[in-house]
C-alpha cells in the first residue's frame, strides 16, 4: 500500500476546500482530516497558481494584440478619429503646400496618434507603452509566428515576448531568414528560462543570426547615443548614458580607479560605490563645459519657513520635486535671481507671481508653469520649459491670450488637440481642463505631480 494514501486521504472536492479556506465551523470536513497540515491546501493552490498564470498571459497577449488592431484600423480608416479627409474636396489647398498623398499620409499618422491618446488614457498606460505593446504584437506576428503563439497560449511570460520583439524587430527588414531562425529557437527558450535569463539568451542569439556585421550596426547604433535622467526616492536620482561600449568602458575604468585611490587614504570613511558616484558627479560639474555654457539655471521653489529653519515643509526642485532642506538652502545660495511666488497657506493655490525679476520668461508663461508645472494632457509629463502655449480656444476663432485660455502642452499633444478630434474644455475662472476623445471618453488633466 502507497504509504502516502493514508497521509494524503480521499480526493479533495473544491467545494470542501472552498469551505476550509473559509473557516467554517459548522460541521466537519468530509475527508476528517487537517487540510492544512497534510499539505493538499497547498496542492491546489500551486495548481491554481499555474492555471492563473497562464490565463493572465493569454489576457495579456489579447490586450496586445487588440493595441495593435485599434491602431491598423485607425491607419486604414482615419475619419473616426480625424473627421473628412479634405484632400477629396475638389476645392482643397494645403497651406504648407503638402501634396494629396502628404497630407493623406500626416493625416493617418495623426489618426493613429489620436487612438494611442484614446487607450492611453482607458487604460491607465503611457502612450509609449501603447505603441510599445501594439509593436510588439505586430512584430511578433510577423517575424516571430511561434513565439507569437506560444504567448497567446500562456506559455510564455509577458517579459520574454517583449524581449523577443525587440531583438526581432531589431533585425534587417529584408532578411525572413534570418527571422525564421531566431523564432525557432527564441520559442523553445522563451518557455523555459526565466526573463533575466532569456534576455541573455535572446541577446546571444540575435547576434548569430544577424546578416550584417557587428561594425556596420554599430556605426548605425552610435546615432542613438543619449542621457536621461530618473527620478527616485528621497531627493535621489540615476542619471544614465547610452552610448558606444568602449568608450563608456573606459570612463567606469577612470572612475573606479580614482576612486580605489581615495579609498586608500588615511581617514577615508565612504564605501567604493559611495566613492564612485562622488567621483563621477565632480568630473561632470567640475569640468570645463562648451564655450559659453554658462552656469545652468536650476529653478527651485521653497516656502520660506523652510528657507528659515523654522518649516517643515519639502522644496521643489523643478522637474524632480522634492529636495532636502539643507541642499535647497545651498541652492538658495547660489541663487543670482528670485521669482517671488505668492501660496494659500492651507490649499497652496497661487495667489500672485512677482513680474520684477532680472531676464525672466514672460509674465504669462511664467505663470502657467507654476499652475501648469507638466503638459495638460492627462498621462503627459513633459515639462512646462519643453511645451508650447496653447490657446485652448483657438486664436484665429477668438482666443484670448489669457490664463483662463492658455495652458502648456508638449508638441506631440498640441497636435491632437489641432488635427483630430480630441477636443477640449477649459474652466475659465481656474484653467482647469477636461479632455474627450474623438470616442467620447472624457479625462480630466492629471493634478500636478509634487
Amino acid at each position: 500500500m502507497d504509504p502516502g494514501a493514508d497521509w494524503f486521504g480521499p480526493p479533495i472536492d473544491a467545494a470542501d476546500l472552498e469551505w476550509a479556506l473559509a473557516g467554517a465551523d459548522d460541521e466537519e470536513p468530509a475527508w476528517g482530516f487537517d487540510i492544512f497540515t497534510s499539505g493538499a491546501a497547498h496542492d491546489v493552490a500551486v495548481d491554481d497558481v499555474d492555471e492563473l498564470t497562464r490565463e493572465l498571459r493569454r489576457l495579456t497577449a489579447r490586450q496586445y494584440a487588440l493595441f495593435a488592431q485599434v491602431l491598423a484600423d485607425a491607419a486604414s480608416c482615419p475619419d473616426p478619429w480625424c473627421g473628412p479627409d479634405p484632400t477629396l474636396d475638389p476645392a482643397w489647398t494645403n497651406p504648407r503646400d503638402l501634396t494629396v498623398a502628404q497630407a493623406r499620409a500626416e493625416r493617418t499618422e495623426m489618426a493613429q496618434r489620436a487612438a494611442v491618446c484614446d487607450l492611453a488614457v482607458r487604460v491607465h498606460l503611457s502612450e509609449v507603452m501603447i505603441r510599445a505593446r501594439a509593436d510588439d504584437a505586430q512584430t511578433l506576428r510577423e517575424r516571430c509566428p511561434a513565439v507569437w503563439d506560444a504567448f497567446l497560449r500562456g506559455t510564455m511570460d509577458e517579459r520574454n515576448a517583449d524581449t523577443a520583439a525587440g531583438c526581432a524587430r531589431s533585425l534587417p527588414a529584408d532578411a525572413p531568414e534570418a527571422w525564421a531562425m531566431f523564432d525557432t529557437a527564441a520559442a523553445a527558450a522563451a518557455s523555459l528560462l526565466s526573463p533575466g535569463k532569456f534576455r541573455t539568451f535572446a541577446r546571444s542569439l540575435r547576434e548569430r543570426v544577424h546578416p550584417e556585421s557587428i561594425e556596420d550596426r554599430h556605426r548605425r547604433a552610435r546615432g542613438d547615443r543619449s542621457v536621461w535622467l530618473s527620478p527616485e526616492f528621497d531627493g535621489m536620482a540615476t542619471w544614465s548614458v547610452y552610448g558606444p561600449a568602449a568608450d563608456l568602458h573606459a570612463v567606469h575604468v577612470r572612475v573606479d580607479e580614482a576612486a580605489r585611490h581615495l579609498r586608500t587614504q588615511e581617514g577615508e570613511a565612504r564605501t567604493l560605490a559611495q566613492l564612485r558616484a562622488d567621483v563621477a558627479i565632480d568630473l561632470l560639474q567640475n569640468a570645463a563645459g562648451p564655450a559659453g555654457s554658462g552656469k545652468p539655471a536650476v529653478a527651485v521653489t521653497i516656502p520660506v519657513l523652510t528657507l528659515l529653519g523654522h518649516g517643515d515643509e519639502p522644496a521643489i526642485l523643478d522637474g524632480y520635486g522634492p529636495i532636502d532642506r539643507d541642499t535647497a538652502a545651498r541652492l538658495a545660495g547660489d541663487a543670482t535671481s528670485w521669482v517671488r511666488v505668492l501660496t494659500h497657506p492651507v490649499t497652496g493655490t497661487v495667489l500672485d507671481l512677482d513680474r520684477k525679476t532680472y531676464r525672466v520668461p514672460k509674465a504669462l508663461r511664467r505663470w502657467l508653469g507654476v499652475r501648469d508645472p507638466v503638459c495638460t494632457f492627462p498621462g503627459c509629463g513633459r515639462l512646462v520649459r519643453d511645451c508650447d502655449i496653447d490657446h485652448r480656444r483657438e486664436w484665429q476663432h477668438g482666443g484670448a491670450t489669457s490664463a483662463g485660455n492658455t495652458g502648456p502642452l508638449c508638441e506631440p499633444h498640441h497636435r491632437v488637440k489641432t488635427e483630430s478630434r480630441w477636443d477640449i474644455q477649459m474652466d475659465a475662472a481656474s484653467g482647469a481642463a477636461r479632455w474627450v476623445s474623438p470616442t467620447g471618453i472624457a479625462a480630466d488633466a492629471d493634478p500636478p505631480p509634487w
